[in-house]
């Protein structure tokens, strides 16, 4: 059954021998393995148009892109639906959701037997990370997708690139994505860390079928991190530039709906424009960090692409990824319109008319939403106007301070210093958002994700903040870390605090604390502006509006502490010693 196909592009018996194997399992008409060429995009192109899988656009207005709509079951990831499979329980921790790995074989192996008969099979070697980066990871996914394929062309390094990085080594990571008959019974995205493989199947999800992005670079990467003493985190990268000439690269993780793809890609207000600073865009969504010779952190974007949200995404929000996916991009679940372009909720001049996100007639006057609130943009990160020129460094970038953040419309200053990289661990092991009566019908509900991973951890995430304290003490120049809020709010629920580009601001006055200078006053949490340290030239704001927002209150703080222990009561017998004594020694100052 199998073409001869693969000996032209590998002849590493361990890959072959596992293709061979899924092949059994899954019984194709046929094996592809693909090359990463011009002319295999174009080949796959015009098969997924024959099937529809994907719509051709305006190619004038927007040359090589494509819609995509998703089955309406299938639009977003099943957190219920994600296992991560060890032989022990305890060590996948009260977050996570844990199948016995054999059952967990034995079951998707049932849905997978026969699943590709009547279709092809497509081999997809890639790699997580710049090529010849020793930061960088091996992985093939098989998939019966041609609309995975398109993506993950995008998002990763695959190809021959990646055969030819891979040799003969039996270190790649397994992954087998199947879309079976779609049906949400039959769904199930599996982890097995302990092999260094991946299975799911039952669904054409981003989040649940390109198994290089959540699943690889954050689950199996975090397990493989904790193992090999590095970090996969949700973090965006973003260098920024001083008049000078002078780079910092920051790191930073936020929860959803708090603003991180916007930070990455976000353009200086006119009045640091003009001054001479400059921002670029490293990665939006995971860095992977590694103590590097120098004692410093260094950080690699794992991937080759953006898979943005497309609600929300405006020129006002974020200008920069607009004029990313005007060309070579795939949409997903968004609106066509009659002259075959795409518009969604948040999108400027929309339009009267046009096919939904389910394929059916739209008009504005209805009132009804075009686009999924989940929909997508997937876009080459070599098009976005502010990517860095060292963002394939197969070295990384060094990271000179890191942001934890959240929503939250009282308790958080717009901006604080943590004491050092174990009050820095803690604070962002109980990083929290605050629910909107818009998502959940409940206002201020604390929703705890620490360091934005609570989705991703592949492993106990009371081991993973050990983790954060061991690899603090490998580095003699750790980043300094920061807490963040652009979501303080005054007596009528108004956002005080401007955000979008205006975020700069308050990340210049955490890169002169990295320099040493910056002013700043203790306070129980960490270090605070005083009213004056941030720039805010060309920005109208009072003196009074500033001392609010980076007010402590000494009750809001106590009453925090209290919210967190319920969340930590979670991981007992495997919080670290460490974390306990911060909240401690926090409580004490407060008290002060």
């Amino acid at each position: 059954m199998l073409k001869t196909e693969e000996q032209k592009l590998t002849t590493n018996s361990h890959l072959v021998s596992w293709v061979r194997e899924m092949a059994e399992l899954c019984r194709p008409d046929a094996v592809v393995w693909c090359d990463g060429s011009e002319a295999e995009r174009k080949r796959l192109t015009q098969e997924s148009l024959a099937i529809s899988e994907i719509i051709e656009l305006n190619q004038e207005k927007m040359p090589g892109c494509y819609l995509h709509r998703s089955n309406p079951n299938d639009v977003a990831r099943t957190e219920h639906l994600t296992f991560i499979c060890t032989q022990k329980k305890e060590d996948v921790g009260p977050t996570n959701n844990w199948m016995e790995p054999r059952e967990a074989y034995r079951k998707l192996g049932g849905i997978f037997s026969g699943s590709m008969r009547g279709r092809k099979m497509y081999v997809i070697p890639f790699i997580m990370g710049p090529a010849r980066s020793s930061s960088s990871k091996v992985g093939v996914q098989i998939t019966d997708s041609i609309y995975v394929v398109l993506n993950m062309r995008i998002m990763t390094r695959m190809g021959k690139i990646a055969l030819d990085q891979l040799g003969q080594s039996n270190d790649f990571t397994r992954c087998l994505h199947g879309k079976a008959d779609l049906d949400i019974n039959r769904r199930f995205i599996c982890h097995f860390p302990e092999d260094n493989t991946i299975w799911s199947v039952g669904s054409a999800y981003g989040g649940n079928a390109l198994l290089g992005k959540k699943c690889l670079a954050l689950r199996i990467g975090s397990f493989l991190g904790r193992r090999q003493g590095w970090m996969a985190e949700h973090m965006l990268i973003l260098g920024i530039q001083n008049p000078k000439g002078e780079i910092h690269y920051v790191s930073a993780a936020f929860p959803s709906q708090c603003g991180k793809t916007n930070l990455a890609m976000m353009i200086p207000p006119q009045g640091l424009a003009a001054k001479g600073y400059k921002v670029w865009t490293v990665g939006d969504d995971i860095a992977w960090l590694r103590p590097g010779p120098d004692g410093r952190l260094w950080a690699i974007n794992p991937e080759a692409g953006f898979f943005g949200v497309a609600v929300g995404t405006g020129q006002k929000s974020n200008p920069n990824a607009l004029k990313t996916i005007q060309k070579n991009t795939l949409f997903t679940n968004v609106v066509l319109t009659k002259d075959k372009t795409v518009w969604w909720e948040g999108f400027e001049n929309p339009p009267a008319e046009g096919i939904d996100w389910k394929g059916k007639p739209w008009t504005l006057a209805s009132g009804e939403k075009g686009a999924h609130p989940n929909s997508r943009f997937t876009a080459p990160a070599s098009q976005c106007p502010c990517i860095s020129p060292e963002w394939e460094n197969p070295k990384g970038v060094p990271i000179s301070a890191m942001f934890f953040g959240g929503r939250r419309a009282k308790v958080a200053p717009l901006i604080y210093e943590t004491l050092n990289w174990q009050h820095g661990t803690y604070v962002g092991a109980t990083m929290a958002s605050e629910t909107t009566a818009a998502a959940t019908g409940a206002v201020g509900v604390v929703r705890r994700d620490p360091m934005a991973m609570l989705p991703f951890c592949g492993y106990n995430m009371g081991d993973y903040f050990g983790h954060w304290l061991s690899i603090g003490k490998k580095i003699a120049k750790p980043p300094k870390i920061f807490h963040v809020n652009w979501f303080k709010t005054d007596s009528q629920g108004k956002f005080l605090w401007p955000g979008f580009g205006e975020n700069l601001r308050v990340l210049l006055w955490a890169i002169e604390r990295v320099e040493g200078a910056g002013k700043a006053k203790q306070t129980p949490i960490g270090n605070v502006p005083t009213a004056d340290a941030i720039d805010l030239t060309g920005l109208d704001i009072s003196k009074e509006k500033m001392e609010y927002l980076l007010e402590v209150d000494r009750a809001e703080w106590e009453a925090e502490l209290d919210s967190q222990n319920e969340f930590f009561d979670k991981f007992a017998g495997r919080l670290p010693k460490e974390i306990i004594s911060e909240q401690e020694a926090l409580r004490a100052r407060l008290k002060k």
